[in-house]
């Protein structure tokens, strides 16, 4: 719905920009393990903390895409993925105080969501005066 289109293949980006092709593929293994995270956490007493983060963690990781490449608006987007690292965060060390390896599994999602913010950040920083009215 809210594909990176024209106005992001025009944007100026870092020399480390993953491939196209690898976000789509990230986010598919991330969201299979940050489920499977949460289907584990959701069993166990005393999780309320960690699946307030989890469920703030998926809005927030719903809202930037539309944001970022819907309405164009990357200072608004770093915002937001800046929240999402902190949920994300917060998900990891709440899941790990219950369950180890639900907790190990979001790693890996703290690691992309810390590129994509340096990413997000790297290209805001590229690309001062907006492709668009809309910025």
């Amino acid at each position: 719905m809210f594909a990176p289109g024209e106005w992001y293949r025009a944007l100026s980006k870092p020399s480390w920009t993953p491939p196209n092709w690898l976000f789509p593929v990230a986010w598919t293994i991330l969201y299979i393990s940050s489920a499977y995270a949460a289907a584990r956490v959701a069993m166990l007493d005393g999780n309320a903390h960690a699946m307030g983060f989890w469920a703030l963690q998926i809005a927030l990781n719903t809202l930037w895409t539309p944001v970022f490449f819907g309405l164009q608006r990357m200072k608004a987007g770093a915002v937001i993925i800046g929240m999402l690292w902190i949920a994300v965060c917060g998900a990891m060390v709440s899941f790990m105080m219950l369950d180890w390896v639900a907790g190990a599994l979001m790693v890996p999602y703290l690691v992309w969501v810390t590129v994509a913010g340096a990413l997000n950040i790297s290209v805001l920083l590229l690309n001062p005066t907006p492709a668009t009215p809309a910025e």
